[in-house]
């Protein structure tokens, strides 16, 4: 079966609610309105129950349908990216420094269309717990809302969430059983060295070749510290020192992320990337302080919630347009949070041609949204089937 036509015939008011939100972009947790515009369009769809202010700005959406049931989660994040756009669009975001450079707008129109169809066919047996989320890009909103006792204050039994796919075929899914994304870990490395003229180095304890030192040495942590068949990123994202072209800094930092899937690896950099650091830091006479947050854990789909998915993903785009086993990929997800809380899975939806994620010039396709809702609607019917 295709895009629902009940569907089908919502695309124009999500994708109006999808440029509104485009329009206004918050970041992290701060998400207030856009989670005030979501209970606005809930209010009006017709829900059973609203529930504001879960994960502290989160919001927990019920629809109860015919008979009893277990609670199937469906979730969208909501938070933008602080980005300046560069689209140039009509709906482009009003507010400098930030955007949706990652499709969260089109991730809650998703949900929200799909809410707008099952408020009105109720076409299932048990609840929809609708899960609108804060701060997935950075905080852990996911966390927040699983430590809030969304789970089991909704009774919530499976839980399911998409992202969009942009230069993945246009309708396509994909997925795969077990993990999907990695774990992200953050490491801020701050120099202190001495200061002074750069006409006098001698005088100086320069922290900038330290810093140098230090980011190919971490290098050697995957091409030396880890087994060749285990999935391991270090990427140094930031560099930062001096004012001008004859002083030598006081200062210098830089930003690493750290991407990995087993425990035993993530624990071994954490390790390397201090030891290599300090190691670097005494040679070159700086001192060194190292903040390495501890991320998100990786996003392991449970294999019967994955396989399921998929099958129901083929009702809508089919078969040959879903790919069950797609395997890992380096990003991360704090859905993570969510499925080691209760039993689904994540899944990709191709919006075809465009910009990348997190990309000045992307924007969602709203022509994506009708299979986003579909998908999330059907999977409910299938899950929920009525007696």
């Amino acid at each position: 079966m295709p895009v629902l036509n009940r569907i089908a015939d919502l695309s124009p008011r999500m994708t109006e609610w999808r440029r509104h939100l485009h329009r206004h972009p918050e970041l992290g947790f701060d998400c207030r309105q856009t989670a005030a515009y979501v209970v606005e369009r809930l209010r009006e769809i017709g829900v059973d129950e609203i529930h504001e202010g879960i994960g502290r700005t989160g919001v927990v959406a019920i629809l109860n349908g015919q008979g009893e049931g277990p609670t199937i989660g469906l979730r969208a994040d909501m938070d933008a990216l602080p980005i300046d756009e560069a689209t140039g669009k009509d709906w482009a975001s009003t507010v400098p420094g930030r955007m949706h450079a990652c499709g969260h707008d089109g991730h809650v129109a998703m949900l929200l269309g799909a809410a707008a169809y099952l408020a009105e066919a109720r076409r299932f047996a048990g609840r929809v717990a609708l899960i609108f989320q804060p701060a997935e890009e950075d905080g852990g909103g996911g966390l927040a809302m699983v430590e809030d006792g969304m789970m089991d204050r909704f009774g919530i039994a499976e839980v399911y969430g998409i992202h969009n796919s942009p230069n993945t075929p246009f309708g396509h899914f994909h997925t795969s059983p077990g993990a999907l994304m990695a774990a992200v870990d953050t490491a801020y490395v701050y120099l202190t060295g001495k200061g002074g003229h750069g006409a006098t180095p001698h005088e100086t304890v320069d922290p900038i070749p330290a810093a140098i030192g230090m980011i190919a040495g971490l290098q050697t942590i995957v091409s030396r510290n880890v087994h060749a068949l285990d999935e391991l990123v270090v990427s140094v994202t930031q560099v930062h020192a001096g004012t001008a072209s004859n002083i030598i800094p006081e200062e210098a930092w830089f930003c690493a992320t750290i991407r990995s899937f087993r425990p035993e690896v993530r624990e071994m950099a954490k390790r390397r990337f201090h030891e290599i650091v300090a190691g670097h830091a005494a040679a070159y006479g700086v001192t060194a302080r190292v903040d390495y947050d501890w991320g998100y854990p990786p996003t392991v789909n449970h294999a019967a919630q994955a396989g399921f998915a998929a099958g129901v993903a083929a009702e809508i785009s089919g078969a040959d347009s879903v790919l069950a086993d797609a395997g890992k990929e380096m990003g991360a997800e704090d859905f993570s949070y969510m499925l080691e809380a209760r039993p689904g899975a994540y899944l990709f939806l191709g919006t075809g041609p465009g910009a990348g994620l997190h990309h000045p010039q992307f924007d969602f396709n709203d022509e994506a949204a009708p299979y986003g809702a579909s998908f999330f609607a059907r999977l409910v019917e299938r899950a929920l089937p009525l007696a």
